[in-house]
């Protein structure tokens, strides 16, 4: 049953409409949004979709079709941040930011399902933020640009759900465009949509969700963004972003604390490896970005320490396997990695990953090509 269809056997009328935001993998820039850095998603084809229609009583219900429960139903007047701690924070979070906004949010009713795989490193909490500020936008006509919108959602998750993230998964869902990658500057949020034609190369793009699950709310992620912070402060700088990389060996002796300093040195030196692959790509010479994506892993795994066993035997296997790079993408600590390979070694590759999860005993991989997407779009 589609969105539409569910709305109305929940609702008893048709939607005033369906909407559709997707998740994103990140190529390069890890734990550099926040540090007012860069960092390049590009959209997936896997969506958040929502079936939406106005109230004006003041009532907000939420059901999500991939969750088992009933409608949520909640009050736009008593809407209070960290009250509530299920998926439903997610759009009900974008319905507080928006009021709090200045927007005369009058209430809805809102039917979601999704196809970004949870806990994955795919960004779903923040389709489902995208995706419910874009129908809000349109209904109630609030005449917001997508990059506002991204803000906006990323508040909601930042004050309302709790999670302290960055703006680039929100930033990616709302804005990416099909056949590209963006580099965004975190700073001041300009956005450069940059050409990411694989098939043209002969290369795919692998994305493999070891199915560790991870939760970024519990406290790993805060804490390493509390550490890049007093990194900033002993520097003197605002954010780590001002920290030039040709500096970097002289700020890091001037750091005491021995994480700390991992951390600066990862955040720095990422922000690096993105302008790289800018430039590598804007020359078209993709290949060439895959060793700048297995460094990447090393220090996310050695620096940033949020690497796990299955991610780490992801990277080793595929690279050792014709891979031309490979690194864990999003939060850690689970979740996925991507993984460049020559299209006709997409297969081999695939397989010697799935028989080294066999070996080690652990669950199978989900493998499939990260192709780059459109971003939340009004489908009907």
């Amino acid at each position: 049953m589609g969105v539409r269809e569910g709305f109305e056997e929940l609702y008893g009328t048709a939607p005033e409409g369906v909407w559709a935001a997707p998740g994103r993998v990140n190529l390069i820039g890890e734990y550099t949004d926040f540090n007012e850095g860069f960092v390049m998603p590009l959209a997936l084809p896997h969506t958040a979709v929502a079936a939406v229609s106005r109230r004006l009583d003041g009532v907000l219900r939420i059901h999500s079709a991939d969750i088992e429960g009933p409608i949520v139903e909640l009050h736009v007047d008593a809407l209070e941040p960290r009250t509530n701690t299920s998926w439903a924070a997610y759009p009900a979070g974008v319905v507080w930011v928006l009021r709090e906004a200045g927007h005369a949010i009058t209430g809805a009713d809102i039917h979601l399902a999704s196809t970004v795989p949870t806990g994955a490193g795919l960004s779903s909490s923040a389709a489902l933020e995208v995706v419910t500020a874009l129908a809000l936008n349109d209904l109630f006509e609030l005449g917001l640009a997508r990059p506002e919108l991204a803000k906006l959602a990323q508040r909601a998750e930042n004050d309302f759900v709790g999670v302290p993230c960055g703006v680039m998964d929100q930033t990616a869902s709302a804005c990416c465009d099909e056949g590209h990658a963006l580099h965004l500057d975190c700073r001041d949020l300009s956005i450069r949509q940059i050409p990411f034609d694989l098939p043209a190369h002969g290369l795919e793009l692998l994305v493999v969700d070891t199915r560790v699950k991870h939760a970024l709310g519990d406290g790993a992620y805060a804490e390493r963004r509390e550490g890049c912070e007093e990194g900033a402060r002993q520097l003197g700088v605002s954010h780590l972003r001002d920290v030039a990389y040709e500096e970097l060996d002289a700020a890091l002796a001037r750091l005491s604390d021995e994480r700390v300093r991992r951390y600066v040195r990862h955040v720095v030196s990422d922000d690096q490896r993105v302008e790289r692959v800018v430039a590598l790509l804007d020359a078209g010479d993709v290949r060439a970005i895959g060793p700048v994506l297995t460094d990447g892993h090393a220090s996310l795994r050695d620096d940033l320490r949020i690497s796990c066993p299955e991610l780490d035997l992801v990277i080793d296997t595929a690279t050792s396997s014709g891979a031309l790079g490979a690194r864990m993408t999003g939060g850690g600590f689970g979740g996925s990695a991507i993984v460049l390979v020559e299209s006709a070694d997409a297969d081999t590759v695939t397989k010697a990953v799935e028989e080294a999860f066999a070996a080690a005993g652990f669950t199978a991989p989900r493998v499939f090509p990260a192709v780059p997407s459109a971003g939340a779009r009004r489908l009907a």
